[in-house]
């Protein structure tokens, strides 16, 4: 019995080693959000959220993965697809994996339309919306990690070896998941004051793109990603500052599209 639960626990792990974007990053994605939601929206979430608040509860679905009873949730924290696709090609794969509808969704994208729609089903208890809310937040900060759209070969980075300025052996999606994120030493609050940006035109389009859109933008800047590792995976100093600029407008839009979601869920 130790053996098998061993064995569950690996294969729940397995394909991403750690949280996307980290604990400050998956909250400040959450904070932006909070700063630019509706007031009906701010309404419900409180309501729903009860003494918790969007950015503590963002890391939550990965907090309960080693838990077996939510097993089914593994693989909604990415998608894989093939290499070398446009967007057509790229949606053609991701609403493949739709129809027929399974019990449970396969995949990142199909787990966030439901989610979404669970939210929005007056039907649904508030103990299911309260799921459906949780992970909401935290896949949409998951989905614009760009590895979590990466390479099934390879388990989105997860096998390929790189050091980080000179320390011990990781892996190049560790670097995306927590690396990267936590160089400029900022807590969540002060990141996301720093990064909440947007002009009132970004927030208007990033708004208006449906979730493929949002999978397809990381998809793309997987390749440079992907490049930079095999020509250097001895990752220094240099990294930061070149792909600093691409973690920081990510979890900025993650956190103006939840809160277009928020809004568009909580509107009426």
């Amino acid at each position: 019995m130790f053996k098998k639960c061993i064995a569950l626990l690996a294969l729940l792990c397995a394909p991403f080693s750690l949280l996307a974007w980290g604990v400050v990053g998956h909250r400040a994605v959450a904070r932006i959000a909070e700063n630019h939601l509706s007031a009906a929206a701010k309404r419900e979430v409180a309501r729903l959220l009860g003494t918790e608040t969007l950015p503590l509860v963002s890391t939550w679905p990965d907090e309960i993965r080693s838990d077996p009873q939510y097993g089914p949730t593994a693989p909604w924290h990415y998608v894989n697809v093939a290499v070398g696709l446009d967007l057509a090609g790229f949606t053609s794969q991701l609403n493949a994996t739709l129809a027929p509808a399974p019990a449970v969704p396969a995949n990142a994208y199909a787990a966030l339309l439901q989610v979404r729609q669970d939210l929005k089903n007056p039907q649904k208890t508030a103990a299911e919306k309260l799921f459906a809310l949780k992970f909401l937040v935290h896949l949409v900060g998951d989905v614009h990690q760009p590895l979590h759209v990466g390479h099934a070969e390879d388990k989105g980075g997860n096998d390929i070896k790189v050091t980080w300025r000179s320390k011990d052996e990781t892996n190049l999606h560790s670097i995306w998941d927590s690396a990267l994120v936590e160089y400029p030493g900022f807590t969540y609050l002060e990141m996301a004051t720093a990064y909440d940006r947007a002009t009132p035109a970004q927030i208007k389009q990033w708004q208006r793109d449906d979730v493929a859109t949002w999978l397809f933008e990381s998809y793309r800047l997987c390749p440079a990603v992907y490049a930079a590792a095999a020509t250097t995976p001895k990752l220094d100093y240099h990294f930061y500052p070149t792909f600093g600029p691409t973690v920081q407008q990510q979890i900025l839009k993650a956190g103006i599209r939840l809160a277009g979601v928020l809004n568009e869920v909580f509107g009426k």
